[in-house]
């Protein structure tokens, strides 16, 4: 029932800009998303259910974000720009995502826990998802990481292609100019900075290098 859960997560979510998610109550979500509280137990199982299908929700709409901005036709440097300055921007008007990429779920958030043992499991594959492990900060930085580096070693090559040794050590290079400019990212959401989130990732990962370019490759 895709409908109706988009509307419960789009009612619990916007519950959480009034209340506290201990003060929520589903009863009160099912009425906003005009549907029965059972289907709402249906669709999640329990107020724990609804809460990691949000937060699942909010790290699958953010890592999309960063495919969307990886995938413009621009150089290296500006796309982890775009992601950084999103990443900062998106962080400070969606606490929930705040919360996945810092760790810090405060009393207001819907602390996702994860199901006991020999719990049943819900029947919606959706739901089943958001049971299984959620991510952290650490697994969201790596996801980062990893789009970001397909989405740049699929621009094509200039002056050649460089032997496989030459390969592997422009691909690392470019792994940590991305992993560098996610927690450049991460750090201004925790801690703003005095300049521009840019200036840092621009500082930080240099000129606009790819895998495949003759300076990456030492030429």
């Amino acid at each position: 029932m895709p409908a109706a859960r988009e509307s419960l997560l789009n009612a619990a979510l916007a519950a959480l800009g009034d209340l506290p998610w201990s003060a929520v109550r589903m009863v009160d979500v099912a009425a906003a998303a005009g549907v029965s509280r059972q289907t709402l137990y249906n669709e999640f199982g329990s107020k724990d259910g609804l809460a990691r299908a949000l937060v699942r929700r909010e790290a699958d709409a953010y890592l999309r974000g960063v495919e969307r901005l990886m995938g413009q036709n621009e150089g290296t440097a500006d796309r982890l720009v775009s992601v950084a300055e999103w990443t900062v921007g998106e962080a400070r008007t969606r606490p929930v995502l705040r919360a996945l990429l810092t760790g810090c779920w405060g009393e207001r958030m819907p602390v996702p826990r994860q199901p006991r043992s020999g719990a049943v499991h819900s029947k919606a594959p959706a739901q089943r998802r958001a049971d299984a492990r959620l991510p952290v900060p650490a697994d969201l930085v790596a996801a980062v990481r990893d789009r970001s580096l397909v989405a740049l070693r699929g621009r094509r090559p200039r002056g050649g292609r460089p032997a496989d040794g030459a390969r592997a050590d422009e691909t690392a290079d470019l792994s940590q100019r991305c992993e560098l400019a996610v927690r450049l990212a991460l750090s201004c959401v925790v801690a703003p900075a005095g300049g521009s989130v840019a200036q840092l990732v621009r500082a930080a990962v240099g000129d606009d290098v790819t895998a495949t370019s003759p300076r990456a490759a030492g030429r």
